[in-house]
């Protein structure tokens, strides 16, 4: 991008093409009216931005308004087709995908199934791009960047995964370095606890919190520490695998063969809590809200796992999450709140994860709509 002298006409002009570009984001499709209106700049302005913004391909006329006598006002929209990205979840037998666009458009989520297939970092990736774009209509020549959310731990830096049991065929360090040299895409991989908490901190329950934790319980454990905004990963990715911390004595009675956490509360356990020695965790979470014993005994297990996060961080809220504790909704909440110390802890808050069946993908959705908003924002200056 060019610099742009601040204070200059050429400096101007790109500042009000940025505003009116946002503008058309937040608001939708725009007359040059309205647009001066919320601009509070002169319809000859608003004009000279709507030419700009349309001669490097932001912008397109996207249909008309009528206005009482004389012609309809044209109104102007953000283009989706220019630039879109594809959100990613890994799962431990599944890939799910949708595509992201500059508006945010809902697209549809897919879901590929994993077994018997040869899996590696780009073919997993190249299968969730061309499933994903064939759902929605979309051209794959479109797509310029993908966010990956995995059930392991990245360190950025190092491009290294750990943890990566539900990864077969990711190397542990180069998985991303595979993914855009293979399929010339810009990538971010991600744990998808921390995408989820992203998630919540941005639509879910934790929109006002100081500081939180997400504790996801599934098939798998993880949690997800924001501190005041930002989501802290550790200094090598692994903050939070909590699956993996030994559970202490007081765990004996209540699961007197639990090792670890995922011992505890993992996928198998809760079902046999729940009463299903033969079924997944899927087929009996629907039974859990409705099961007040089964949700009174989890409490006692989640319990053990917020005491060491409530004597580190001391957050201000902790928020259940995964398929577990967004099944276990408000009264898990309820009853893992009762067993917190109020003397140790009174002004936290417990709560159930508001962010929908998808969370991880939602978090991976709106890293992508920020990435490209910024990148073709930073063709403003070429309008000038």
């Amino acid at each position: 991008m060019n610099q742009i002298d601040p204070g200059t006409p050429t400096w101007l002009a790109a500042r009000n093409d940025r505003t009116a570009f946002r503008l058309l984001l937040e608001h939708g499709p725009l007359t040059r009216s309205r647009l001066g209106e919320l601009t509070g700049l002169s319809k000859p302005t608003a004009s000279q931005m709507l030419a700009r913004l349309e001669r490097v391909g932001l912008i397109r006329p996207v249909g008309e308004r009528s206005g009482g006598r004389g012609p309809n006002a044209i109104t102007y929209g953000v283009r989706t087709d220019r630039i879109t990205g594809v959100a990613i979840s890994i799962l431990d037998r599944a890939i799910q995908a949708v595509v992201v666009d500059a508006v945010d458009h809902d697209h549809p989520i897919v879901q590929i199934a994993t077994d018997g297939h040869e899996r590696s970092p780009e073919g997993d990736v190249r299968a969730a791009v061309r499933a994903a774009c064939a759902e929605a209509g979309i051209d794959e020549s479109t797509v310029s960047r993908v966010v990956i959310g995995v059930q392991a731990a990245f360190f950025v830096d190092g491009d290294e995964l750990s943890f990566t049991d539900t990864l077969p065929g990711w190397p542990e360090v180069g998985s991303r370095a595979r993914i855009e040299q293979e399929l010339g895409l810009q990538v971010t991989i991600d744990n998808d606890v921390n995408l989820a908490t992203m998630a919540e901190r941005s639509s879910g329950a934790a929109q006002q919190a100081a500081s939180f934790a997400l504790f996801w319980i599934g098939d798998g454990l993880g949690v997800g520490l924001d501190l005041g905004g930002v989501v802290h990963r550790g200094a090598s990715g692994g903050a939070g695998e909590i699956g993996y911390l030994a559970v202490p004595r007081t765990a004996a009675p209540l699961a007197p063969a639990a090792n670890d956490f995922t011992d505890l509360l993992g996928g198998p356990a809760v079902a046999r809590l729940i009463g299903g020695d033969d079924e997944t965790l899927a087929e009996v979470l629907p039974r859990l809200a409705a099961d007040d014993d089964a949700l009174s005994a989890l409490a006692d297990r989640v319990i053990l796992a917020v005491n060491p996060l409530l004597a580190i961080l001391d957050p201000s809220m902790i928020v259940l999450g995964g398929p577990t504790g967004t099944a276990g909704g408000a009264r898990l909440a309820e009853l893992v709140a009762e067993r917190v110390d109020p003397a140790a802890h009174p002004k936290l808050a417990m709560r159930t994860s508001g962010t929908g069946a998808q969370p991880v993908l939602l978090g991976a959705r709106q890293q992508l709509v920020e990435q490209i908003r910024d990148h073709l924002e930073a063709d403003i200056s070429l309008a000038t």
